[in-house]
């Protein structure tokens, strides 16, 4: 099949399915804000788990040192060209509707070409430069344990990695994930608030 047939049906396929989540927002925005619950799921209770890598920018990130805040958690590579441009989107629209915008932490799932200039080369062209979101570069022997930790599948040459946003709350546990195909701006950000107004 030819690229440009590709590229099209992609599109359309998008496309479409931003149209179904926002017809799905728009029917639960009157009572989301009311919601007695989360609109992304619950994660199994496991301990806080803590990791330590260098940014897009070379600057240490801790998770440990991020505790008393909620965190968004994804997993991403640079070079992708559908699912993780899609989701920083939705997580930029989370944050640009949030007065408090949480930490937003990607970590690669693709080591060998996953740079620090294509790392910061991705987060600008979705407006997640300056520090929105920090992108967590490290060797497949630095990230294995991550990966291990929060269950992702790295990308490979035959198969897709594990797409997930999860919300870590402000005691480092894992509370909240959305599969990406259930994630919208509008409901991250229920999520982030509802977490952020825990005591």
């Amino acid at each position: 099949m030819p690229a440009r047939i590709r590229l099209a049906l992609f599109v359309t396929a998008a496309l479409a399915l931003l149209a179904a989540a926002g017809v799905t927002v728009f029917a639960r925005a009157g009572s989301e804000a009311d919601a007695p619950g989360f609109a992304g799921s619950l994660r199994p209770d496991v301990p806080p788990q803590d990791f330590r890598l260098r940014d897009q920018d070379g600057k240490t990130v801790s998770l440990r040192a991020l505790r008393g805040r909620v965190v968004v958690l994804t997993f991403m590579y640079t070079t992708c060209r559908d699912t993780c441009p899609l989701t920083a989107t939705q997580i930029r629209g989370a944050l640009d509707d949030l007065e408090q915008p949480p930490p937003a932490l990607a970590v690669s799932v693709d080591p060998v070409n996953d740079t620090p200039e294509r790392a910061r080369e991705f987060l600008f062209k979705r407006s997640l430069g300056h520090d929105r979101m920090r992108f967590l570069l490290g060797t497949r022997a630095q990230l294995q344990p991550i990966w291990k930790a929060y269950g992702i599948q790295p990308q490979g040459k035959k198969f897709d990695h594990s797409t997930y946003v999860l919300l870590i709350d402000r005691h480092g546990r894992q509370r909240i994930g959305f599969p990406v195909q259930q994630l919208t701006p509008e409901g991250l950000a229920h999520d982030v608030r509802r977490l952020q107004a825990e005591t």
